[in-house]
């Protein structure tokens, strides 16, 4: 079966995250939970700071990290755009002298300072194991809301940040963030492209396949182990499914004719498909395991571009059945087909958030597309972007809070990231030669 030989296949993958496992948390209290309405319209960022951690003991064979914990963590809280950062220099207490326990800080040094919370920490070497150790406060209380220890080898450290950063958007916000996800996008280099990864902050630009032709629309299965798309490497384009850091990729349609891959079922047995095989254009879902291929629509017109919503109940898709490309919503079965998008003539690359309430989209403005998103209903029709360069290919975050896309104008190709709400956008990777169809992960275990 199918997936039986890409788990075999994925033996790399699992090694790492075995590796990833080892940073494990010695010791953990959460001694309270705020729960601030981050997605409130009245929101306003939290004020933090995070002060240089404490070296305890131990050789630094990586030099002193004091000064790296806290601004590795505080570039991670920054990048939700959720937090305010307070500089160093506006630090009253001295941090050389101070402790790390409640009842050593002078709370009233960070009150005046605007601070509400404070990051403290400690580490130690032990051989070539470290052991941090990493506190959240409410400053405005005098209170620890979390004590946490991470023990791991040295070069675990970010995964230890990273995890900590996830403790802390949990316990303000109920919801523990992005920080242990992914972007899968295409990468053009020269006449050929491929499916590369890079984290939600920007790091570790990985490339995924090696076919070195044109390659399309990477798409997650639900449990992050695989990725379905589109390759030409046999001359056409036919479906494709790899597991993570596998050899090879298995094909699994290959249809005279095109053949697309969409979004994967809830469950991570089915996948829908563009496939023209019967004439025109139209939106099919497999059985991955039996291989076998259900028609659900059966138009003249072009359907293409297929999105499960979260609870699997619809689809999204796009159509020129009505003259010009738009979004249509239909159940499962392909019955009640009816449009979504009536705003523009050019509508494409829907996205369902997982939350279930907005589905994003590239639509035409002035001759340039810009990411929009409106409720399944077709009302409050949002539009995220607005400027002279195009941006296409929008992506859900697995919390729904963040949407990732390519863009392209003056000479430079992008993969960004945006807040729901159209603030805080930051560039994740760069390059001229071309990058598009992006994919963003689940949160990996």
């Amino acid at each position: 079966m199918i997936l039986k030989r890409c788990k075999m296949r994925s033996l790399k993958l699992f090694i790492y995250i075995v590796c990833v496992m080892c940073v494990v948390s010695q010791e953990y209290y959460a001694f309270g939970k705020v729960y601030i309405d981050i997605d409130s319209p009245a929101f306003q960022k939290f004020p933090i700071a995070i002060t240089d951690f404490t070296k305890m003991s131990g050789y630094s064979p990586q030099g002193d990290l004091s000064g790296w914990f806290s601004d590795t963590l505080g570039k991670y809280l920054e990048f939700t755009g959720f937090f305010n950062i307070i500089g160093k220099k506006a630090f009253l207490e001295d941090a050389k002298r101070a402790g790390v326990t409640a009842g050593s800080i002078r709370f009233g040094d960070w009150t005046a300072i605007g601070a509400e919370y404070l990051v403290k920490g400690s580490f130690q070497y032990k051989g070539r194991e470290l052991i941090a150790d990493f506190y959240l406060f409410d400053v405005v209380k005098g209170d620890v809301i979390i004590a946490k220890r991470y023990t791991g080898k040295i070069e675990d450290k970010n995964v230890m940040v990273r995890k900590f950063a996830s403790e802390i958007l949990t316990a303000l916000t109920g919801d523990e963030g992005v920080f242990n996800t992914k972007i899968a996008f295409v990468l053009k280099k020269g006449r050929g492209s491929d499916i590369h990864t890079i984290n939600f902050d920007g790091t570790d630009l990985a490339r995924v396949t090696k076919h070195q032709t044109i390659t399309m629309s990477p798409r997650w299965s639900p449990d992050g182990k695989y990725l379905a798309f589109t390759s030409y490497k046999d001359g056409k384009p036919d479906v494709y499914v790899t597991a993570m850091n596998a050899p090879t990729a298995v094909k699994m349609a290959n249809f005279d004719g095109i053949n697309l891959a969409g979004s994967w079922s809830r469950d991570g047995k089915r996948l829908l498909l563009t496939l023209s095989k019967d004439g025109s254009e139209n939106i099919y879902v497999m059985d991955i395991e039996k291989r076998s291929f259900r028609r659900l629509t059966n138009s003249y017109a072009i359907d293409v571009s297929p999105a499960w919503s979260p609870d699997n109940q619809k689809i999204a898709f796009v159509s020129n059945r009505s003259g010009s490309p738009q979004i249509y919503i239909m159940d499962t079965d392909g019955s009640n087909i009816r449009r979504l998008t009536y705003e523009g003539n050019y509508n494409t690359s829907p996205s369902w958030s997982p939350k279930g309430n907005r589905i994003a989209y590239e639509g035409m403005v002035n001759g340039r597309f810009q990411i929009f998103s409106i409720d399944e209903d077709g009302r409050s029709n949002v539009q995220h972007t607005a400027d002279n360069v195009d941006h296409e290919t929008p992506s859900w975050s697995p919390d729904g809070r963040y949407l990732a896309f390519s863009s392209r104008g003056n000479g430079k190709s992008t993969i960004s990231v945006i807040n729901a709400n159209g603030s805080n956008l930051r560039i994740l990777y760069e390059n001229t030669s071309g990058c598009m169809s992006t994919s963003w992960s689940p949160r990996f275990k």
